[in-house]
């Protein structure tokens, strides 16, 4: 077992693995770079929360992102150590809490051993999954519609995971006239906002301010962690589901879907888009 500071990368974030292309009826041997995934626990105060297979990069941001979408704290300050662990098998990301809190986390405990991204896996209960959220109906935030349809364009190009794979997915934090802040990757769409809301948290960025970009469909975890976050817009390159666009209107954040190739779907609180209308002869 190895201690190693946060950040320090525990495993190669790719692996150039063998395979044979047929392309046009023909066959060639190659080598292409994949995702690698593994078993992440994140560990509190020496009690294991939860373990998610994820992408073994910005574990810190991931621990502590995923710390705060279940509500295990309420802010960063209530976090007061971090430590990586490696073994053979994964990774242990544990967290310390300031006294007092650790006893408040039985009412959130969770313990998940689920495939990538499933991020109500083992949940203790429906009534938790199923949480009441919190409003961010208030956020006066604007974003132009234009800004909108070219927002998955610019999270695309901070990539480079996905440049090297093809198989990972992204969340951004967009600032209105600023472009795209901030972006993590991972192999699951709930860990990469998980490492984005982490990040964030850790550079005392608040997600109010502006926007966060999906690589996914918006599901309703993604619409729960945005909420919690106190982000009120959610924009995503494929489909919103029902229950999430449900979920989004309860809470008063503004859903856009397939933005993509110019264009996009407003879904809810449309309100918060400045359309641009051009005065046609």
């Amino acid at each position: 077992m190895r201690r190693l500071p946060p950040d320090t990368p525990l495993f190669p974030p790719t692996r150039s693995l063998p395979g044979i292309a047929w392309r046009a009826g023909s066959r060639a041997d190659m080598h292409r770079a994949l995702p690698e995934e593994v078993p992440v626990a994140v560990v509190v105060d020496g009690s294991t929360l939860a373990v998610m297979m994820a992408s073994p990069g910005d574990i810190e941001d991931f621990a502590i992102g995923f710390a705060l979408g279940e509500g295990v704290v309420a802010s960063h300050d209530e976090i007061t150590g971090f430590e990586a662990v490696t073994h053979e098998q994964g990774i242990e990301a544990r967290i310390w809490l300031r006294a007092g809190r650790a006893a408040e986390l039985a009412a959130r405990r969770r313990f998940m051993a689920g495939p990538v991204g499933c991020g109500l896996c083992g949940i203790d209960s429906l009534e938790a999954a199923m949480r009441p959220l919190p409003s961010v109906a208030a956020n006066d935030l604007r974003l132009g519609a234009a800004e909108l349809a070219r927002a998955t364009e610019a999270l695309r190009a901070a990539q480079p995971l996905h440049a090297r794979t093809q198989g990972t997915h992204a969340a951004g934090f967009l600032r209105p006239g600023m472009g795209l802040l901030l972006a993590r990757e991972d192999v699951g769409r709930h860990n990469a906002l998980d490492k984005l809301i982490g990040a964030m948290a850790r550079q005392g960025i608040s997600a109010g301010q502006g926007v966060f970009v999906m690589t996914s469909r918006l599901s309703v975890e993604l619409v729960q962690k945005a909420a919690v976050a106190g982000c009120s817009m959610l924009i995503a390159v494929s489909a919103p589901t029902a229950h999430a666009l449900r979920l989004a209107e309860q809470a008063g954040m503004t859903l856009a879907g397939f933005a993509r190739d110019g264009g996009f779907v407003a879904y809810a609180r449309p309100d918060r888009i400045d359309f641009e209308v051009s005065d046609v002869a």
